[in-house]
């Protein structure tokens, strides 16, 4: 499985990482204990809140499933990316895992 994220080096100190995959609806339904375990362990590791969400509809047999993991720091993401493969999460998901980054805007003065 590829890596969720690959340089986590320039980012600011803490930020909320949003991973998002296809999924076959009829992988749905092994897949969300094997994430919601996942999850589970790295709320316990890390003390993060994590989310599991999806879009509502389905397109062409796939739902887009989305994992959301608030103020975690540089570290989190290589444990992420190795609590992923020990799930074997890549077996039940359509293409790749895409990740996205965003960290909270200061406020003006």
């Amino acid at each position: 499985m590829a890596t969720v994220m690959t340089d986590t080096t320039r980012l600011p100190g803490r930020y909320d990482l949003y991973v998002y995959y296809k999924v076959r609806a009829g992988a749905a339904a092994a897949l969300a204990p094997r994430v919601r375990a996942l999850q589970a362990a790295l709320a316990g590791d890390h003390g993060v809140a994590c989310q599991l969400k999806r879009r509502p509809e389905t397109r062409d047999g796939l739902q887009t499933w989305m994992e959301i993991y608030p103020d975690v720091d540089d570290d989190f993401a290589a444990a992420l990316d190795a609590a992923a493969a020990r799930a074997d999460l890549a077996a039940l998901i359509e293409g790749p895992r895409r990740a996205e980054v965003f960290m909270d805007l200061i406020p003006c003065a």
